[in-house]
């Protein structure tokens, strides 16, 4: 027999039962003689209690209504008790009655506690929770009438199919097992699971739950880089480079990069990478976050510097006055191509004038170019009219 079992008011109570003759008892047991089943509440003296006597096979009226569905001969005493109500809670022994052997174990009682509310399901998890690898969750439901086991329903944050099937415990007790399993994401972490039990009762249910949060082992996820300030930094001023990542179990180790002649070189390790600037620390930066799952990378950030994109600036502007030069001066030079060697006829005379232009070097201003270049895109639509 157990040593307790937890009951529904209105339900039915299964008692696993089986016993066993003593050796020096064996001469007058005969097992091929009907032997009666009988159940004591309380104490097992009942000599000067015969109401302590809630049950036996023998009588068709008892004080509790029950059965004896264990096959007495084979010495399997497993009774069942119906309707059970607050008043049954007690401790019971067991009798057996084969003439003329007769004996009750007395070392050996069950306590049947009975309830309102059924006992909350029990929810396990099968090994480690982690990012990619099948689990399995285990929830389980005492079923003390097998008759009327419980159903077992999940809610889970993802898809799943459960086998359920109704298992005998070692105490030869009956429960309801519930398994599901699934390959948990870390979106899954810290999610709440439940597993619900539901016992008919008469025309009624009564409902238990078990809610557990996962806890879901993964890699670094949304490993990010940021750079404070994040407008173009001054020479000698100092700049924050701070990297986030979610991980579980947490990151344990944060690296540095920069990306040097088209190869990433680590430059620091650390949550955070302070620097004063310089003019070789401009350029692309990344953060890789690790911990024992594995590791995440962000993505690259630039860090500007301030006064390298002022000089930037000049040398383009250098470059678009130097070529906008050259080409005034080939256009110049076309100019007095097409002019050369014309004659003009002037009071009866010919006059011949040579109107090759000299080369001049000149340097220009930043006004004088952008006039230059006005004058230029006039004089090219001059051409087009005359030309058309």
């Amino acid at each position: 027999m157990p040593d307790r079992l937890d009951v529904l008011t209105g339900s039915c109570v299964q008692i696993p039962c089986s016993f066993d003759i003593p050796a020096q008892h064996m001469d007058i047991f005969n097992s091929t003689i009907r032997t009666t089943g009988v159940w004591i509440k309380e104490n097992p003296n009942f000599g000067g209690r015969p109401y302590n006597v809630i049950f036996n096979s023998s009588k068709t009226v008892n004080r509790y209504q029950g059965k004896i569905t264990g096959n007495m001969s084979q010495k399997n005493c497993t009774t069942v008790l119906f309707n059970v109500t607050t008043s049954y809670t007690n401790k019971y022994f067991f009798r057996i009655e084969s003439q003329p052997f007769r004996a009750t174990d007395t070392e050996k009682s069950v306590d049947i506690v009975v309830r309102d509310l059924p006992s909350s399901p029990i929810l396990t998890v099968s090994g480690e929770v982690k990012e990619g690898t099948p689990v399995s969750l285990n929830c389980s439901a005492v079923a003390p009438c097998p008759e009327h086991p419980p159903e077992l329903t999940w809610t889970l944050p993802t898809q799943f199919t459960p086998e359920n099937q109704l298992q005998e415990n070692p105490d030869q007790t009956k429960s309801v097992l519930s398994t599901v399993t699934f390959t948990p994401s870390y979106l899954l972490h810290e999610k709440n699971i439940t597993c619900t039990a539901v016992y008919p009762v008469g025309t009624s249910n009564k409902t238990a739950e078990h809610n557990m949060m996962l806890n879901v082992s993964f890699s670094p996820k949304d490993t990010s880089a940021s750079i404070s300030p994040a407008d173009p930094a001054l020479m000698g001023s100092c700049v924050n480079l701070t990297c986030s990542s979610t991980a579980n179990p947490p990151v344990t180790n944060f690296t540095w990069f920069k990306i040097s002649e088209g190869k990433p070189a680590q430059v620091a390790s650390g949550l955070s990478y302070t620097l004063n600037v310089t003019v070789g620390d401009g350029g692309l930066y990344f953060c890789e976050a690790r911990n024992s799952h594995g590791r995440g990378k962000s993505k690259e950030v630039q860090l500007a510097i301030k006064g390298q994109e002022e000089t930037v600036n000049t040398m383009v502007f250098g470059i678009a006055a130097g070529t906008l030069g050259v080409l005034l001066l080939i256009s110049l030079l076309l100019d007095g191509g097409e002019t050369r060697g014309s004659t003009m006829d002037l009071k009866g005379q010919t006059i011949h004038r040579d109107r090759t232009p000299r080369l001049i070097q000149f340097v220009l201003t930043r006004p004088q170019l952008e006039r230059n270049q006005r004058n230029l895109q006039k004089t090219s639509l001059k051409r087009s009219n005359m030309v058309t």
